[in-house]
Formats: C-alpha cells, structure tokens, sequence
C-alpha cells in the first residue's frame, strides 16, 4: 500500500461521500427544477442519508463475507455512479429520489475502502494509511460544498451529479488494474454470522464508548457545517452560495494538517493524542462564536475544528481495526452508525435553533456536543485505569477486548515473547 495507492483509495472516499452532501448548497435550484415545495426541499439531503443509513447495516458486513474486497469496492462504485447519473437525468423528484437513495445507500463504500486499506497494511503503517484514507472522507465532504456551488452558477445543479456519476465509473475501473488483492489474507465469514458479530459489537464497552466519542464529535460537526450558511447569508454579511462555499477551503486546511494523526496512532499515542483534539475542539467554538462580527476568528475556529475532528475520527478507526481485525468491514460500518446518527441530531438541532435564538445559541450547543465528547473520552479513560491497575490478567482482557488501544506494532508481542524464550 504505497502512497499512490493510499491517494487513489482516498479520491474513492471523496467521491463516495460527495455524492451524499453535494445538495446542501443546492436546494432550492433544485427543489425549484424538480417541483419539490420549499418546506420539503430537506428531503433531498435526508433521501440520501437514509440510504447510507441502510448501507451501513446491511452492505458494510459483506465487507467481511466477500473474499475479494477490491472487486466489492468496485462494484459499489458502479452502482453508486448509477444512482448519482439517475439523479442527474431525473425530471421528476420520485426518480431524483430513487437516485439519491441508491446512491447514498451504496455511498457507504468508504467503510469498506477504510477496511481494506487496513487489512492490506502492515500493522506499523495502519495508522498512517487510516489517516490518508479516511482524508478523502473530509476533502469529499467539504470540497463538494465549494465545487457544487460552482458547477451549479456554471452549468447547473446537474452538472454536480453527472460530474460525480463519470468519476466514479473511472475509479471503479482504476481501482481493478491498480489494487492488490486481500483475498489470502484474512478469513470470510457467513453473512448472517457477521450480521450477528455486528450486533454484538455494540455491546462491548470499548466499542461503545468509541461510538459515543463518535457521535458527540460529528453532532459538533454537524452543528457547525449545516448550520453555517444560514447566518453567513442573513445580516450583517449577506455572502452569496460560491462564496459561503469557499469556507469549505478553509474546512480542508484544518482536516488536512491532521494528516500526521496516522502517525502518532502508530507510535502508540491515539488515546491521549484525541484527549488533546478534543479538548482543542470545545476552543474552537469560543472563536467561531464570533461570526457576527469577525469573519477572521470565524476561519481560526473552522480551522481548529476540523483539525481536531480528523485527529480523533482517525484515532478511533484505527483503535478499533487494531481490537478487530478479522472484522474490520464489521467494525467499521458500526461505529459510523455513531457517525451517522451524530450528523443526523446537529443538522437538526443547529437550524432550529439558529432560527429561534441565532448563531450564540448553535455555538453553544456545538461547545456542548464537544464536552460530551470530552466527558466520553475521559470516562474511557477512567476506566481503562481501573482495569490495568485491576491486575495483568484484567489488562489482558481489556485488550482482547479493545485490541492494542494504544497503537502499540503487532510486533511488539512477537518481540516479548522471544526475550522470554531465550
């Protein structure tokens, strides 16, 4: 897994997610093209995250069951591309609809990129690949706010989804020639087994307490990026749609000078490293705070924010492929459902409250979603003392439960286990 091959699979990431957030910026000209009445238009963003909703529990275990994971990661971008082409042609909104269902559905291709960039990586680089990987999440998720905006001014809110459409049946092909098969390196399962070890996964604690960091952490998220264009478009600043995307840019600087996050999961530092993010990420709402006056403090909290959501959403994916390797499809998939879910609850809750009480109000409740993260992770932490001073047979099973939560190389076992025989 060089790092060509780490890009390609990120570009696969980007254009997978893109193609469910590509219609936040463009609702109303597409409500208004497909006849969808301006109270309904949330329905276009929310088809799609139902879909991926459904993608995650029922496509992300096959991750798991097919031997050939390269071709399952193709074969999702082939359908993928053909729900963003029907959306594209769609004249009528149950056919937009039927597009961005399937579309989203088949979106969750990314958990299965990040399983099998994992599976196919030696274990002292599997942090670092996560990081790369799971960039792509990032770039395709603010870098579609700022392209839509543009190809829509240009040529149309349609232009976005074929765009997206041609892209994806490249990769699919691409991604045939130039991957190396997973086939012998790991065992498959029967689906309705991985169906069962997924719902087992949530009542393991070192699962869950992950999922929950996961889901305070993209409810801040999601407060901060469906929210944002509302009061950049009203008073005092009255920005038009391609320059509110432009802080999708802004977004990308911050995600992308996380990229080192890999790294220090691989030297053994993911747990306190997200200790640190987190705490850096209830800061940046005291500057974004500010948007009503200071645009400037605005892009220093945008900037912070993604930084330190990419630091922790890296850490804990690579926490939890590490506990689980023979289930990383499985694991994965659950833990985005925190993400999901999380998104799902900002989106909401920021717009209702921007609507009633303003921007104050939305920063104050992702400040909040932020803490809980924080408390989450220090719960996590609490606890992952009490069993390590338990005794060495207690840490034994905390890490057969949480596998080597620290980040520590395979190897370092193998290297134990030869001083002690000689």
């Amino acid at each position: 897994m060089d790092t060509w091959r780490r890009l390609l699979l990120a570009t696969v990431c980007g254009v997978a997610v893109a193609s469910v957030y590509a219609a936040q910026t463009v609702l109303v000209p597409m409500a208004g093209s497909l006849g969808i009445s301006a109270h309904r238009a949330g329905w276009i963003v929310s088809t799609g995250q139902f879909g991926y909703l459904a993608g995650l529990i029922l496509l992300v275990p096959l991750g798991d069951v097919v031997a050939n994971r390269r071709r399952l990661i193709a074969t999702h971008m082939i359908i993928t591309a053909a729900g963003l082409l029907l959306t594209a042609a769609a004249s009528v909104a149950w056919a937009a609809f039927a597009g961005l269902a399937l579309a989203g559905m088949f979106a969750v291709v990314v958990q299965t990129t990040v399983a099998y960039a994992a599976s196919v990586s030696v274990p002292t680089e599997r942090g670092r690949t996560i990081g790369v990987v799971t960039s792509g999440v990032v770039v395709g998720i603010l870098g579609a706010r700022f392209v839509t905006g543009v190809l829509t001014q240009v040529w149309g809110w349609r232009s976005m989804y074929a765009a997206l459409g041609v892209l994806a049946l490249v990769l699919a092909a691409v991604l045939l020639r130039a991957l190396p098969s997973d086939d012998g390196s790991r065992r498959t399962a029967d689906y309705r087994q991985t169906l069962v070890s997924f719902g087992a996964l949530f009542k393991q604690r070192p699962f869950l307490m992950r999922g929950l960091i996961a889901f305070f952490l993209f409810a801040s998220f999601g407060t901060l990026w469906s929210g944002l264009s509302l009061p950049l478009a009203n008073a005092p600043w009255h920005l038009s749609e391609s320059r509110i995307g432009l802080f999708g840019i802004v977004g990308l600087a911050g995600a992308l000078g996380a990229a080192r996050a890999g790294r220090w999961a691989d030297a053994g530092r993911a747990i306190p490293i997200s200790g640190l993010a987190l705490a850096l990420l209830v800061v940046s709402w005291a500057a974004t705070a500010q948007l009503s006056w200071s645009l400037w403090l605005l892009v220093i909290g945008i900037v912070v924010l993604d930084f330190a959501v990419q630091v922790v959403h890296v850490s804990n994916q690579h926490v939890l492929t590490a506990a689980h390797p023979e289930h990383t499809g499985s694991v994965i998939g659950g833990y985005m459902v925190f993400y999901s879910l999380g998104s799902a609850l900002g989106a909401a809750a920021t717009t209702s409250l921007f609507t009633s009480h303003g921007w104050a109000a939305s920063s104050l409740l992702g400040a909040g979603f932020a803490t809980c993260a924080l408390i989450a992770w220090a719960t996590d932490a609490r606890l992952r003392s009490r069993t390590s001073a338990a005794g060495p047979r207690a840490a034994d099973a905390h890490r057969g439960e949480g596998g080597r939560q620290s980040g520590e190389p395979e190897r370092a076992g193998l290297v134990a286990d030869r001083s002690r025989i000689s």
